[in-house]
């Protein structure tokens, strides 16, 4: 099969059996997490620049959104 040349032509050929429920799936895995993150966190850019720091900013959001993720846990 040949390259899709159009967007309808490329939404055409994802819907295909090649890729059954890449969409549904990444619905349900990920993406909740990061607007988790951006809307109850209030985390929407960084304020450090570098990798390392960066990094390390990233870290440390993740960190606060496994212990919020863990209290509710427990308290349900």
């Amino acid at each position: 099969m040949g390259r899709a040349r159009t967007p309808r032509d490329r939404r055409a050929a994802h819907r295909s059996s090649k890729y059954p429920c890449s969409g549904a799936r990444r619905k349900q895995t990920v993406e909740p997490v990061f607007g988790i993150i951006k809307s109850v966190l209030g985390f929407r850019q960084f304020l450090l620049r570098g990798l390392e720091k960066v990094s390390g900013e990233w870290d440390l959001v993740c960190l606060a959104y496994n212990v919020k993720r863990l209290w509710v846990l427990k308290t349900a």
